[in-house]
């Protein structure tokens, strides 16, 4: 997958946008609500990668279901995963680890009193 394919990808969930917070060749892609981090893209040792937030039990079980799953790169390796996007993990489950994560960074929705 390419690059621009896959930011495309990421913005069409609700209310994302683009960032660079760290500079060039890093890509944040984000909730317009709380600001998090849903999915960081980077390139690393000649591979285009993606830092993806998971919960550890199941970052456990991809890790060791698909070696294109690494622990994050430069994130906590409990909660995050990075994934090498130009190895041939199947698309769906590609998207359903983008999902996963940008679920589990949204704004929590607030409780009305």
């Amino acid at each position: 997958m390419k690059l621009e394919e896959f930011v495309e990808y990421c913005l069409s969930y609700p209310a994302s946008y683009e960032d660079h917070p760290f500079g060039e060749g890093w890509t944040a892609i984000r909730h317009k609500g709380n600001e998090k981090i849903f999915a960081l893209i980077f390139k690393k040792d000649g591979h285009l990668c993606v830092n993806l937030k998971c919960n550890p039990d199941q970052s456990e079980f991809f890790r060791n279901a698909f070696k294109e799953v690494k622990p994050g790169y430069h994130m906590s390796k409990e909660h995050w995963n990075t994934i090498i996007l130009d190895g041939n993990l199947p698309e769906d489950v590609l998207h359903d680890m983008v999902k996963y994560s940008f679920d589990l960074t949204k704004p929590k929705r607030k409780v009305k009193k």
